[in-house]
C-alpha cells in the first residue's frame, strides 16, 4: 500500500444535473484522497456515480459544489485553458473507447500528445513514443492506423499516449470494457507494470478481475463512497500467479458480497 503524500483530494464534492424542471443528484458530499503511488479502483453498481467522480476529479467535468486539490492547489475553479493545460501536462487518460485519431498512425497518435504538452524537442518526443510503443508490445504496429489494428493493440497505444508526458496520475474509465479476456489481462498487466514503476492510477471498473490490480478499492452507492478495501501492491507474475490471483479475487468478491453488490 502507498505511503506517499496526498496527490489529489476531493472535498465535499457534489454534482447534479438538470432534467427538465428536476435536479438529479449524482454525487453527494464525496470526500476522497489519492496518494502518490496509489492504484485506486472505483467500483459500484450502474448509476452509482463512478465515472462522474472520475471526471470531476480529473477536471473533465465541473462540480456543482465542493473542491478538488491537486498537489495542494485548488483546481476546481480553474478556467478552461488552465484546466486544459493541467490535463495535458499532469494527467493521462485511458477510456473504454481509445479515441485515437483515425488518420494518424499509432506512433503519430502517441507523439502528438507529447508535442501538445510542449517543453521537449521533437526527437526526444519521438524517441519516447517509440520506446513506449515497444514497452506496450505494439512497436510492430507503430506505422498502422487505428482501423488496421486490433482493439487490444489500439488500447495499448492509448496507454502509451496517456503516459508520454510523465503524468502525475492516469485516469482510466473502464479501460478493458471493450476487450476480450485475453486482451483485458494484457492491458491490465501493462497498467500494473506502470504502477510498479511508481505511476499513480485512478480506475473505474465493474470487473473484479480488473480490480484486483489495485492497492485500494472504493465502493460507491447512490453517489457516495460507502466503503474502502485496502490491498497490498499486486505481486506481479511468478510461478504462483494463478493461486495468488484467485485468493485476491476471493478477498474482493467476499468484500463486495458483504456490501450486497
Amino acid at each position: 500500500m502507498s505511503t506517499g503524500g496526498v496527490l489529489l483530494q476531493g472535498r465535499h464534492i457534489n454534482k447534479s444535473y438538470r432534467q427538465g424542471s428536476k435536479s438529479i443528484s449524482v454525487l453527494e458530499n464525496v470526500n476522497v484522497e489519492i496518494r502518490e503511488g496509489d492504484f485506486t479502483v472505483i467500483m459500484g453498481s450502474s448509476g452509482a456515480g463512478k465515472s462522474t467522480l472520475l471526471y470531476c476529479l480529473s477536471g473533465m467535468d465541473s462540480l456543482s459544489d465542493g473542491e478538488v486539490l491537486y498537489r495542494g492547489k485548488e483546481i476546481s475553479q480553474y478556467r478552461e485553458k488552465q484546466m486544459a493545460d493541467l490535463r495535458t501536462k499532469e494527467f493521462g487518460f485511458v477510456f473504454q473507447q481509445t479515441h485515437l485519431v483515425s488518420n494518424l498512425t499509432l506512433f503519430e497518435n502517441v507523439a502528438v500528445a507529447g508535442y501538445v504538452s510542449g517543453g521537449r524537442k521533437a526527437k526526444e518526443i519521438q524517441d519516447s513514443a517509440r520506446e513506449l510503443l515497444a514497452r506496450m508490445c505494439v512497436e510492430d504496429a507503430a506505422t498502422r492506423f487505428p482501423s488496421q489494428v486490433s482493439g487490444g493493440e489500439a488500447q495499448r497505444a492509448a496507454i502509451a499516449r496517456a503516459v508520454i508526458n510523465h503524468p502525475g496520475l492516469v485516469f482510466a474509465d473502464e479501460p478493458t470494457g471493450a476487450l476480450n479476456q485475453w486482451n483485458s489481462e494484457e492491458v491490465m498487466g501493462l497498467l500494473s507494470e506502470l504502477h510498479q514503476g511508481g505511476q499513480g492510477i485512478v480506475m473505474v471498473t465493474h470487473d473484479v478481475r480488473t480490480a484486483l490490480y489495485g492497492t485500494r478499492i472504493l465502493y460507491m452507492e447512490d453517489g457516495t463512497i460507502l466503503d474502502e478495501l485496502k490491498l497490498e501492491k499486486y505481486a506481479g507474475k511468478d510461478e504462483k500467479e494463478a493461486s495468488y490471483r484467485r485468493a485476491r479475487e476471493k478477498k474482493i468478491t467476499d468484500w463486495l458480497s458483504a456490501l450486497h453488490w
